[in-house]
This record gives C-alpha cells, sequence and structure tokens, in this order.
C-alpha cells in the first residue's frame, strides 16, 4: 500500500475499538491534567501576575519545539486582551533577536523540563539587562525554575502519549495556564469588551462593538426624501433612484414628518378609496416611524428592524431633521449581521 494512501475506514488495519479507546484516553488523560491545575494558581501565579501588572514593557514569551507552538499562542492571547507581548524564539534570540528584549520587559520562558538548552543559554544575557524572568515549568527543581524570579508549577502526572515522550498533557497544561494568566491580568486591568473589539477591528466582535451608524448609512444627497405636497409619482421616483424601498417625508427644514415604504404603496393599491393620481405623499405616509441616531451601534439598528420586523432605518439628528439612511442590505455588507 502507497504510504500516502490512508486505508479505507473498514480496512482491516483500523480497528475501530482501539481507535475510540485510544482517543478517549487522551481526552481523558489532558481533562485530568487541567483539573489538578487548579490547585496549582497558588502564591506564585499571584506573584506573577502582579509582577506583569507592574511591568513598563511587554511581555515576552519563548520556549522550543512544542513549547514554543504553545509560547506563541499565549503571546497572542496576551496581547490580545491588554498585555502588550511577543514571542521570541530563544535559538533565534542568541543570534540577535535578544535586542528585541529591552531593560523594561519580562520574559516568560515555557520549558516542561525546565532545562532546555536554547532558554538556558540566553538567561545570563537577559539577567545582565536586569530583565526579571517567569517560567513555567513540570519541575521546580530545574535549572529554568531556580533561576526565574517567578516559578509557575504546570506539572503533569503523565502525558496522554502511550510512551510517555510526546509532549501532550504537559502542553496542554502549559496552554491552559497561560490562558489562566491572561484573563486573570484582563480582568485585573478592568479590560473591556470594548478594548478586546479594538484589537479585533476585523473580526464579528469588533464589528459589532466598534462600527457606527454613521459607519454605514447613506448621507447627503444619497438619502431618499421628499416634501410633504410630493405627489405619489414623485415618492415612487425618489424611491427607485435610491434604492432603500422608502423615502423619508421632511417639512421645508428637513425635520421628519414620516415614511412612504414600499409596503404602504401595496397598502394604497390595496384601497380602492384612495385616488392615487391626486393623493400628496403626506396623506399615504406612515407617521411616527422608527428612526436612529447615526451615533449608535449599527448592532442596535439591526435588533431595532428584527424587533419592528422592517427592513429600513432613517437616520435623524437631536432637532429631529433626516441625515442618514440605512436599510438590512447596508448591515448585511458591513456583516454586521
Amino acid at each position: 500500500m502507497n504510504a500516502r494512501t490512508a486505508p479505507p475506514l473498514d480496512h482491516p488495519l483500523v480497528n475501530a475499538d482501539i481507535v475510540v479507546r485510544s482517543a478517549r484516553t487522551v481526552i481523558v488523560t489532558e481533562a485530568a491534567a487541567i483539573r489538578a491545575l487548579e490547585e496549582k494558581v497558588d502564591a506564585s501565579f499571584v506573584a506573577a501576575c502582579q509582577m506583569i501588572l507592574a511591568c513598563k514593557g511587554r511581555v515576552v514569551v519563548s520556549g522550543m519545539g512544542k513549547s514554543g507552538h504553545i509560547a506563541r499562542k499565549i503571546a497572542a492571547t496576551l496581547a490580545s486582551t491588554g498585555t502588550p507581548s511577543f514571542f521570541v524564539h530563544p535559538g533565534e534570540a542568541s543570534h540577535g533577536d535578544l535586542g528585541m528584549i529591552q531593560p523594561d520587559d519580562i520574559l516568560l520562558g515555557i520549558s516542561y523540563s525546565g532545562e532546555t538548552d536554547e532558554l538556558l543559554f540566553i538567561l545570563p544575557a537577559i539577567k545582565r539587562q536586569g530583565i526579571r524572568l517567569i517560567a513555567i515549568t513540570g519541575n521546580p527543581k530545574s535549572s529554568l525554575a531556580r533561576q526565574a524570579d517567578v516559578n509557575i508549577d504546570g506539572s503533569v502526572s503523565s502525558e496522554a502519549c502511550p510512551h510517555g515522550l510526546a509532549p501532550t498533557a504537559s502542553t496542554t497544561a502549559a496552554l491552559v495556564m497561560g490562558d489562566a494568566l491572561a484573563v486573570a491580568l484582563l480582568e485585573a486591568r478592568g479590560f473591556t469588551s470594548d478594548d478586546f473589539a479594538r484589537s479585533h477591528p476585523a473580526g464579528s466582535l469588533g464589528r459589532r462593538l466598534l462600527l457606527h451608524i454613521a459607519d454605514v448609512m447613506h448621507a447627503g444627497d444619497d438619502v431618499p426624501r421628499v416634501r410633504r405636497d410630493a405627489t405619489l409619482s414623485e415618492a415612487l421616483v425618489e424611491m427607485s433612484r435610491k434604492h432603500l424601498g422608502m423615502t423619508a417625508v421632511v417639512d421645508d427644514d428637513g425635520v421628519l414628518l414620516g415614511v412612504f415604504t414600499d409596503g404602504d404603496l401595496r397598502r394604497c393599491l390595496d384601497d380602492h378609496g384612495i385616488d392615487l393620481r391626486s393623493a400628496t405623499v403626506a396623506q399615504l405616509m406612515t407617521r411616527g416611524p422608527k428612526t436612529i441616531g447615526s451615533d449608535k451601534l449599527a448592532v442596535e439598528a439591526a435588533q431595532l428592524m428584527e424587533k419592528h420586523q422592517i427592513n429600513a432605518l432613517l437616520v435623524t439628528d437631536a432637532d429631529g431633521r433626516v441625515v442618514g439612511a440605512l436599510n438590512i442590505h447596508d448591515l448585511l455588507r458591513a456583516r454586521v449581521v
């Protein structure tokens, strides 16, 4: 069989019972390792948080191999939750990247054994600059733990690998401890969802918390509006030109009087008592339409539309003047809904 060709699911080499049992054992082992971490959130963890909160620089996270992958994720999580942070590869650090680490920074070193050569090699240079060291290790008597200002216990009773070789439960434990640090710091800083959104402007949360009506509405000449004495024909022409399925009806000062929509048109056509040739749009419009301010969040417009089962909104200022308009398609394009 070609080594690159996976056997079919019913192939005799695949024993479903063994595969399922193995996978479940991994999950149980790693879940137990995570549960055991709760007792390891102790005075050392608190000291690490206090050190980071007092730091005037950045948290530089470093690790080799699988611990390096975990270190990258921890650095990213810290950075996105209010703690300036970045990853430095310890092997590259000794070949010039140490220049990225400044005296006001803190080094967060991750090594389960605590004996990773590449990390230990850069410690003298780090110490000479007065940079403080936090370690996450599985051995409090290791070289890295002993040289650290604070050592966080990330030890596990066993790896999920049946040979006890592949970093599995230990890397999961380090990742969870890093998340615990990030969230504890987030709460200590009073970091809010608005702060998080500013770090994630392209994400769905960023759009929901940062995008305002003024960012998505049609304004100026793109706003459909007619005067109260406009005919039905004039209103329809304005609606057709502006492509929003409605038009505002305003007085001479631009103050909103009502709205005329596609739905109003259908109702007029069904009402045979209305003379559509002579009626003005003010006689046919809906009075007291739902409106929104330009300073409101775009997500609030979506909620208002959903609540009242409407597809468009007019935007008014404090004096009731029409300053904009938007419909559900604008919100869809902005990926607010």
